[in-house]
């Protein structure tokens, strides 16, 4: 008795796609997790460190301040776990550059590798430069703006949601290299276009600085003129993601479309 064939699920690798996904997404939760748990011992020390730009600048004696009669006990997990996060993102990376690997081109990823390392390396210089040099001269300024007779005591929770958003504001600010890059490689744009819409670039710098941080004037330009000299330091590198196709991504391109031709 002949075996009777069935035409293959259209669904299946869609569902092969979600299964690793799926996979992937617990790789990274469990790694992060364990991160968290490295850390949960040293949970005090870290909102202590975190907290340092800000105790440096306040007067002799002043403390920060608790409202919630829980969050003295929340608010060092909750930093650890934004801590543990921000370690982990080079594995979330490597997951994502692992998933859509296999759907690029030899000559794309040896592209993707130095931009995935850079962008992580980018985020990180960019949390650093919060830390060490935007929150001295924020928390400097707010303190000496303060009206006569009123000692500013933050809450400790509302200060690691102030600190939070600046660290992952400036980290995101920093990949503008990057995505300058991606956006010449992929013909979006050409750097002679971009080149021209510098002035654009320049008030939208700005701009962003005004959404992304508090509503004072020196954290907003700590951030736009970064974001402006890092555009052009993407516009200087992209040159050498830009160059004309060799021989061998010819070759590449030519037979994957030969190979979607043949498929039926």
């Amino acid at each position: 008795m002949a075996t009777e064939k069935f035409p293959p699920d259209p669904e299946s690798p869609f569902m092969e796609h979600l299964k690793e996904v799926r996979d992937r997404l617990v790789k990274v939760v469990i790694t992060i997790f364990v991160i968290f748990i490295c850390l949960f011992p040293f949970a005090s020390e870290v909102f202590q460190a975190l907290a340092a730009p800000l105790l440096s600048v306040m007067p002799v004696g002043a403390t920060m301040i608790s409202i919630d009669p829980i969050a003295p006990f929340l608010t060092p997990l909750k930093t650890i776990l934004a801590l543990a996060i921000c370690i982990g993102i080079p594995v979330v990376l490597y997951h994502a550059w692992a998933f859509i690997a296999p759907g690029l081109y030899k000559h794309e990823k040896r592209l993707a590798f130095p931009l995935v390392l850079s962008s992580t390396l980018l985020f990180y210089t960019g949390m650093a430069f919060a830390y060490f040099v935007v929150f001295p001269l924020v928390f400097s300024f707010l303190q000496g703006v303060a009206p006569e007779g009123v000692s500013a005591m933050p809450d400790i929770d509302s200060y690691l949601g102030f600190v939070i958003k600046i660290f992952f504001a400036f980290g995101i600010a920093f990949e503008v290299p990057i995505a300058t890059i991606l956006v010449i490689k992929t013909g979006m744009m050409t750097v002679e276009k971009l080149k021209e819409k510098r002035p654009y670039v320049f008030v939208g710098a700005f701009v962003l600085g005004m959404l992304l941080t508090p509503p004072d004037v020196i954290s907003q330009t700590l951030l736009a003129i970064p974001m402006w000299l890092l555009f052009e330091v993407g516009l200087i590198f992209s040159k050498y993601f830009t160059s004309e196709k060799t021989e061998e991504e010819r070759a590449e391109e030519k037979a994957a479309e030969q190979s979607d031709g043949d498929a039926p």
